[in-house]
């Protein structure tokens, strides 16, 4: 049974990106779902696999009722966008589910060197030097209440990592990551926001 569904497209600050917006939820609740490969879609979800099989796709985000799409070097946007929204509108109307199953985050392990941006690089972080703060709980709320609306706006997402020695660590997905602008958004904005109300916090870094 079909289910009408309409989507546009719209740019976001990473020139490799493209949101694709949709008038109705594509995951539950506040839960998201970030794919690299088509091997990270099996049994999670057929709609972002279906994506993977063109060829200048190279990363599925999906948060809320949007998708973000990246897509490598090899073609612009202004010559696959349209084709890109009718084929995500017409296969959301034909199947009533786009993430059949949530993935779970991904575990992070120790990087000999971190991965560079187009900015300042990411920190290496791994999952084991975490190690939880009195404070973690009042940057996360900060985070979610003046962060995530506008980075989802833009078609990404952030994730609180870690608070050590006075720095937040967070990590970008989505449109976020890699994107131009993530400095001036982490420094500029972040950055401002956190140390003006945590005296705790001194700095902001992507990491892993």
């Amino acid at each position: 049974m079909n289910t009408p569904t309409s989507v546009y497209a719209e740019m976001t600050p990473n020139p490799e990106v493209m949101k694709f917006v949709a008038d109705r939820p594509l995951i539950e609740g506040n839960a998201q779902a970030e794919f690299t490969s088509k091997a990270d879609c099996a049994g999670h979800s057929s709609f972002a696999e279906e994506l993977f099989n063109f060829p200048f796709v190279t990363g599925v985000f999906i948060s809320g009722g949007f998708v973000s799409v990246t897509k490598d070097d090899t073609i612009g946007w202004e010559m696959i966008a349209m084709q890109m929204r009718e084929y995500i509108q017409q296969w959301l109307t034909e199947h009533p589910v786009a993430v059949e199953k949530v993935p779970p985050p991904k575990a992070t392990t120790p990087m000999p060197e971190a991965a560079p941006t187009a900015g300042e690089p990411v920190v290496a972080l791994a999952d084991d030097d975490i190690v939880p703060t009195e404070h973690d709980e009042a940057i996360a709320a900060l985070l979610e209440e003046f962060v995530r609306p506008a980075v989802e706006a833009d078609g990404g997402a952030i994730d609180f990592r870690a608070f050590i020695d006075g720095t937040v660590h967070v990590r970008l997905r989505g449109a976020c990551a890699g994107c131009p602008s993530s400095t001036a958004t982490l420094k500029d904005g972040i950055e401002r926001l956190l140390t003006s109300k945590l005296d705790v916090v001194q700095s902001v870094v992507a990491s892993t």
